[in-house]
């Protein structure tokens, strides 16, 4: 009989053993990892400007960007499908993957701005391959559909630049003014904070954790896929255009049961344009949608940061550790 018993315990031990081992891994899988920062820029450097999404009517439509980025020293090159046309996208699904994929691989390109945003990431985000991206990181900047990368890069871990894009730029706008500083200290390493006036709903806090997020119906529409954010531990912030309340509260909801919101560090709420006559016929502002969402919860929320569809979108480093305080006159964002 204790023979057996012997035998038993001698199978049993390394079984228990490999269990342990597999929730430590588990565990470890999950705790959050530092982003990793592309080189920032510096004169002579080569920026790409691409069209991985909706077409572009002509050259004028971009050249705000050309002038900025020779403005700053930088050289411009640009995708060979640029100017391309396919129904609503610049060019076929395989000629935006090529001028994307290619830009990737290139390490002499220094970063990627995205001419503009409408729609088509999605239909290419798969297959994109980030092996050489991963050797020589560099800075991808946009904004609206731009977020499906965003979202691609925050889950393999690195930096990347929610910002200002050729087509939204009107370089004599004196509004705009402010996003393009932003913009430029970002891409070339200078400190970038933000001291604001506070808004009437902020819920007031302190927190810290690497900033995720973009545009509220991209974010919504990765759900359930390999895009899908994990804002454990992180600030989160959204921005969108065009759509309905009802809607907005729809995809609040949905980031609430997919527990966005459950060990989320801060929210930062941008620019929220309404869809046109929307009026207030769901019965809830904006603001008390986004608070019915995050409620029981404990970390702070910035409403009316300027960043998103509108003129005086600043810039945000998403991926970066940042920091967030609200009190009852001020906010306080510090990038670090």
């Amino acid at each position: 009989m204790y023979k057996y018993l012997v035998i038993i315990l001698l199978f049993s031990v390394p079984v228990f053993s490999f269990g342990n081992t597999n929730n430590k891994l588990k565990k470890e899988e999950k705790k959050p990892c530092k982003y990793i920062k592309p080189a920032f820029l510096k004169k002579g450097d080569t920026i790409i400007i691409l069209a991985p999404a909706g077409k572009v009517s002509s050259k004028e439509a971009v050249e705000p960007g050309i002038k900025l980025a020779e403005k700053w020293g930088l050289h411009v090159v640009f995708g060979e499908h640029l100017y391309a046309k396919n129904n609503t996208f610049a060019g076929t699904d395989k000629e935006r993957l090529s001028d994307l994929q290619k830009a990737l691989d290139n390490p002499t390109i220094k970063a990627i701005w995205s001419a503009r945003g409408g729609y088509g990431y999605v239909r290419i985000i798969d297959d994109l391959d980030f092996t050489k991206f991963k050797k020589n990181p560099k800075w991808i900047i946009g904004y609206s559909d731009v977020t499906v990368i965003h979202n691609k890069l925050q889950t393999l871990g690195y930096q990347s630049i929610h910002g200002q894009m050729p087509l939204t730029l009107n370089l004599k706008d004196t509004i705009q003014k402010k996003s393009i500083s932003t913009l430029k200290k970002a891409l070339f390493g200078e400190k970038l904070n933000y001291n604001l006036p506070t808004s009437e709903k902020n819920k007031k806090g302190k927190s810290k954790g690497e900033l995720v997020g973009g545009n509220l119906s991209i974010l919504y529409s990765m759900l359930g896929s390999n895009t899908s954010l994990n804002t454990d531990g992180k600030i989160l912030f959204i921005e969108d255009v065009g759509e309905a309340l009802y809607h907005i509260d729809r995809m609040m909801i949905s980031l609430k049961r997919a527990d966005y919101f459950k060990n989320c560090k801060g929210l930062i709420v941008g620019n929220f344009r309404l869809k046109k006559n929307e009026g207030n016929k769901f019965g809830k502002t904006l603001k008390d949608i986004v608070l019915e969402a995050v409620e029981g919860t404990d970390f702070p929320v910035i409403f009316d940061f300027p960043a998103g569809h509108v003129d005086d979108n600043r810039t945000l480093i998403l991926g970066s550790e940042t920091k967030l305080k609200v009190t009852d006159s001020k906010v306080n964002i510090v990038f670090e």
